[in-house]
């Protein structure tokens, strides 16, 4: 499956609550999630994320998954698969011998809901702020980028300040660690 996500930063969470709202979206309570990502041994945020596959070990409500992140055309577009795992721990550890790398711990309070096919995630973020968070998972060829400008146009008619951003939450919360 390819994940496609355009991604906003906005300074009023109210608003954009509102505004979301407004747009017919229900989003959930916020659920806390704990994510530490991994890089491919030797990986730099010189080189680019897009044909490298990344890993992402995320705790949920008691609940470990697992997931890889290959970026296609850009770090918002990636093949990715995912499964829950049973111990966190042990996981770490076998990542650890595939050859990651620990690279950035990400925790944010998570609301989620779905507007037609996209799914909708308003995230508060430590250290990096307030987002909105368009994604769309497909197993077509459509084209990425076009994806992205249509969830742009989505986002743009919420009639709410948003900053788009290309970068994803570990560059954001790790100065220098950009996501081309």
């Amino acid at each position: 499956m390819r994940e496609i996500e355009a991604k906003y930063r906005t300074g009023d969470l109210e608003a954009l609550l509102a505004a979301l709202k407004s747009a017919g979206v229900t989003v959930a309570d916020p659920v806390f999630q704990d994510d530490q990502t991994y890089a491919p041994a030797g990986w730099e945020p010189g080189h680019g994320k897009v044909g490298h596959t990344f890993a992402r070990l995320r705790t949920e409500e008691n609940t470990h998954v697992l997931t890889t992140k290959t970026p296609l055309g850009n770090a918002m577009e990636c093949i990715e698969y995912e499964t829950v795992v049973a111990d966190r721990e042990q996981t770490h550890g076998a990542l650890l011998a595939l050859g990651y790398e620990p690279f950035v711990r990400i925790v944010k309070d998570r609301r989620g809901g779905t507007v037609g096919s996209v799914g909708v995630c308003v995230d508060v973020v430590e250290g990096a702020g307030t987002f909105l968070e368009l994604e769309l998972v497909v197993d077509d060829d459509r084209d990425g980028r076009a994806a992205q400008e249509e969830l742009d146009a989505w986002a743009r008619g919420l009639d709410v300040e948003l900053e788009r951003t290309t970068e994803t939450y570990d560059a954001l919360v790790r100065p220098g660690a950009t996501s081309r």
